[in-house]
């Protein structure tokens, strides 16, 4: 059903970059391939909102109604600024006593707890679901059965049961190619006094916040002292355990004469409103905000430049992502050059091995992504935080997250220099020479409409190691594909598959 509306034409979304048009092409040949329900996995700094609403936009050119859904109300005004700058002033709020409620715009965008409250849902052809992950039961429940095309958007689709909800995964863009491209800010991590979490009580694999709390009690002294020494004078985001937690640091932080305020669930909508209006001040009085999660998903103030993370995680991989990206966003009015990490919590060495993996090749399916968040990762003393060899960033993983320097496993290919080399797996040859396999796999991506990174997998999977990063994914020319390829790549989906079913 189409709905005659007067579409603002003065629309006046920039050009989009060439990774958010090639995510906005993927969705539509989804669409057509049967995919009612997708979801687009972006990092910090990706556009995610600008990705939603020109996906709204296209909807309301055709004449259909879209639902832009937010998981927070902290972020209802923020979309909703960010729709007027692009032009999309003619959209309502679906909030309480918003004062843009207005049912008969074609383009709403709305709070989960409201929807939650109602009902009877708006009525919408195009749904995007901001912070998808969260998989709150106000949508959870809905999409099932409605009839909208649904886009759900996350930077770590992590949670369990996605999988259930969204057919197909579109992998837009990594953090290492925002980072390249100057969109996010290298990360500088210093490892500071950590809470001592030995012994500590856990609940379905998890630490429990109330032993979080205690042991990082402990540490608010050092956590204030050793920012003054570091980071005096960046604009601080600073994650805690609980509620009491952050307020005791704020305390000992406001003692030294640092002006910092609490952001959680307690702040109210008008306390919520005036503290944000002066932290995000260019010049703001206000250099540190202190929350438990409030401000982990979707909170945009450019120019952070510090992320102090006071809150220790076993198993939320997606969690830590989540805050450390707060601070990663480029701000070029600023003169930003990089956000400073303090971990008082030991998660960047927990998490080091996943979340290099993520930071350099994101995922290829949602089921991987499930995974990362359901197992307890080693404490940091059970393993030394090693440095990269060839430039000494730390901690280090199998790649170095500051200059791309990699640890080469073993591969199947035996070459002496200058000299080409068939690939064997058995008696069975695969290609002429590397670079020859590359180009089939590259092919056999192109024509299935998978990103880059799943040729470059497929590749690491056969060989051993990655190609090497002067072989682009876009120069690389077509060439056919051998049976014997074909093979080897059915036979691991085969049992990507039997996993999977498992």
């Amino acid at each position: 059903m189409s709905y005659l509306f007067s579409v603002d034409t003065l629309a006046t979304f920039p050009p989009p970059r060439q990774f958010q048009e090639t995510a906005h092409t993927a969705l539509r040949e989804g669409l057509k391939a049967g995919h009612r329900c997708q979801m687009i996995m972006a990092p910090t700094g990706a556009g995610k909102t600008y990705l939603g609403l020109r996906i709204a936009h296209e909807a309301l050119q055709r004449g259909k109604r879209a639902l832009f859904i937010c998981d927070r109300v902290t972020l209802i005004d923020q979309t909703s600024e960010a729709a007027d700058r692009y032009g999309l002033s003619d959209h309502g709020v679906i909030q309480a006593d918003h004062w843009r409620r207005d049912a008969r715009m074609p383009l709403q965008i709305a709070s989960a707890q409201t929807l939650a409250r109602r009902d009877v849902w708006p009525a919408a052809d195009v749904i995007v679901i901001d912070e998808a992950h969260t998989q709150l039961s106000a949508w959870t429940e809905y999409i099932p059965t409605c009839r909208a095309a649904v886009v759900g958007l996350s930077a770590t689709p992590f949670s369990p049961g996605l999988g259930n909800l969204f057919s197909n995964l579109i992998n837009a863009t990594t953090m290492h190619e925002l980072t390249e491209a100057g969109v996010l800010v290298p990360m500088r991590v210093l490892s500071c006094t950590r809470a001592d979490m030995a012994g500590a009580a856990t609940s379905g694999g998890e630490w429990t916040d109330k032993a979080a709390e205690e042991r990082g009690m402990d540490i608010v002294g050092d956590v204030v002292t050793e920012w003054v020494r570091h980071a005096a004078g960046r604009k601080t985001i600073v994650f805690g355990a609980t509620i009491a937690h952050c307020e005791e640091l704020c305390r000992q932080f406001v003692e030294v004469g640092v002006m910092a305020a609490v952001f959680t669930s307690r702040t109210s909508a008008a306390e919520r409103e005036s503290l944000l209006r002066e932290y995000r001040k260019p010049d703001s009085a206000l250099r540190v905000l202190i929350s438990v999660e409030a401000l982990a998903k979707g909170f945009d103030v450019p120019d952070v430049t510090c992320v102090s993370d006071c809150r220790p995680l076993r198993k939320s991989l997606s969690t830590a992502i989540q805050m450390w990206g707060r601070g990663l966003r480029a701000s070029s009015a600023t003169g930003k050059t990089d956000c400073l990490l303090l971990d008082h919590s030991g998660n960047i060495v927990r998490f080091l091995d996943d979340f290099t993996d993520i930071y350099f090749n994101g995922l290829d399916t949602l089921d991987a992504g499930e995974k990362l968040d359901k197992s307890a990762r080693k404490e940091p003393e059970e393993r030394v935080a090693k440095a990269c060899p060839a430039c000494g960033y730390s901690p280090f993983a199998r790649r170095c997250m500051a200059c791309g320097h990699e640890i080469k496993a073993a591969s199947l290919i035996e070459a002496q220099p200058g000299e080409m080399t068939e690939i064997r797996i058995g008696k069975r040859k695969l290609a002429d020479d590397s670079r020859h396999l590359w180009e089939q796999l590259v092919s056999y991506t192109r024509n299935r409409g998978k990103r880059p990174g799943y040729a470059a997998h497929l590749f690491k999977d056969l060989v051993g190691t990655y190609p090497p990063s002067e072989w682009g994914f876009a120069q690389t020319p077509e060439v056919p594909v051998t049976r014997n390829v074909m093979n080897q790549i059915r036979h691991r989906n085969i049992a990507w598959a039997n996993r999977r079913a498992a």
